[in-house]
């Protein structure tokens, strides 16, 4: 049974910058979640990070990760991606469901680096990695083509 690393607040958990989480309600999650194919991770607080923490944004051109009160948490971040990474590896898994727009888990847009909430197209960090490492990244907004690979193999 193939397994899927998944963003932790997409499973309701409360591990969001702002101390809430992004619970999918979808059924075929459920069944994946009943069926123990689903690994999740928060790549921000397994790098270290605090629930609640400053809001944070990919600065352009440079992929330095820095709060919104200009703390560089760039090393928490980079961590974070190698253990999601690590779970990738330790289960064999080849699609990860991870949180658009996040500068962890963004797959296809971010956020601009200036905190003025415009998003620009750009990979999370973790996204980054996972995807350089041949791990196919969907997000809440691609879940439909994720469900349609999976159930394809």
């Amino acid at each position: 049974m193939k397994k899927i690393l998944i963003s932790r607040c997409f499973l309701g958990e409360k591990v969001r910058y702002d101390g809430k989480g992004n619970l999918l309600n979808n059924t075929i999650l459920h069944q994946w979640l009943s069926d123990g194919r689903l690994i999740a991770i928060c790549p921000e607080v397994a790098g270290g990070l605090p629930i609640p923490r400053p809001a944070a944004e990919i600065q352009q051109g440079s992929n330095k990760v820095i709060t919104r009160n200009g703390v560089d948490v760039t090393d928490a971040f980079l961590k974070g991606a190698k253990k999601a990474l690590e779970l990738c590896h330790q289960h064999d898994i080849r699609y990860a469901l991870l949180k658009e727009s996040s500068p962890s888990c963004g797959s296809h847009k971010i956020h601009n680096g200036h905190f003025e909430n415009i998003k620009i197209s750009g990979q999370g960090i973790c996204t980054q990695l996972l995807t350089a490492n041949g791990i196919k990244v969907f997000s809440e907004e691609n879940i439909e083509q994720l469900i349609a690979v999976i159930e394809g193999e």
